[in-house]
């Protein structure tokens, strides 16, 4: 453990990109070996579009990224934050908590609120028009998300006084799991249902990809599935059962054309057939 602690606390930016792009490259060839849908697009197209969101999502954090590392180092030099008061204990325990606590933040709560403000709601949309759901519909995020995302995540280590080194392995950990449960893979189903009892499994997810309420508002989490089973919000729907994308933008025009997808959170809201508060 603390080989890995020694790693993520000088991690050199050339690695957390090789993870990032190892990750998608990885996924991309299982989900073509072992597909969990045959989906008929234009593969190339789409990838197209969402590795342009990848792409801004990385510029907003790398301009925002001093905000990140001060936050976590005015925790450490001043002892504040919640892994402050805890005892001490074996390194490996405390990373787990830590990483938890960063989860619940920065991932499930932001993704919830995301749901249930109409104002973020509104940039979180671009990620649900997504019809065809593979590994790199993962950071298919309108940079204003990206924003917000970052946000929560620096309030996560203000709250939780995370070190440097957890908060890179939270990230890198946060893109890899991202791209695992967006993946268009088949696992057994046994398998994947036992790993949604720890982790946010590729179906788990999925159900939240689902185009119609309740399943849009289910299974937010992104590493760990204990907070959707803790909070009341995890949801199962057989797979042969899904529907990708959101019911008010199920045409390609409005999904597939990154103008539009842009434009999204700024044009008038369209009629709810699932009563989603848009």
């Amino acid at each position: 453990m603390n080989e890995i602690v020694n790693y993520f606390s000088t991690i050199p930016s050339s690695h957390r990109s090789l993870i990032l792009i190892g990750g998608i490259t990885l996924f991309w060839l299982l989900e073509n070996t072992f597909p969990l849908f045959q989906m008929k697009y234009r593969k190339w197209h789409h990838a197209g579009i969402n590795i342009f969101f990848t792409f801004t999502t990385i510029v907003v954090n790398f301009i925002l990224a001093f905000i990140l590392i001060f936050t976590a180092e005015w925790t450490t030099k001043n002892n504040f934050g919640i892994l402050q008061l805890l005892p001490e204990m074996p390194v490996w325990l405390y990373a787990i908590i830590g990483l938890l606590m960063l989860d619940l933040i920065g991932a499930y709560l932001v993704h919830l609120i995301e749901h249930k403000v109409k104002f973020l709601w509104r940039f979180h949309l671009i990620h649900h028009t997504d019809t065809w759901i593979d590994t790199t519909s993962a950071n298919r995020h309108h940079p204003g998300e990206s924003v917000m995302r970052f946000v929560f995540t620096a309030l996560g280590v203000l709250i939780v006084g995370s070190p440097m080194w957890m908060v890179f392995l939270y990230q890198s950990l946060s893109v890899v799991f991202s791209q695992f449960n967006h993946a268009n893979i088949s696992l057994p189903e046994k398998l994947d249902s036992y790993l949604s009892y720890f982790i946010v499994s590729p179906n788990m997810h999925k159900v939240h990809h689902h185009y119609v309420l309740p399943y849009t508002d289910s299974n937010y989490g992104n590493i760990f599935s204990i907070w959707d089973r803790i909070f009341g919000t995890f949801t199962y729907l057989p797979k042969d059962q899904l529907i990708y994308g959101v019911d008010t933008h199920m045409r390609a025009e409005e999904n597939n054309q990154l103008k539009n997808l842009l434009k999204i959170p700024f044009q008038k809201s369209k009629s709810i057939k699932n009563n989603k508060n848009q």
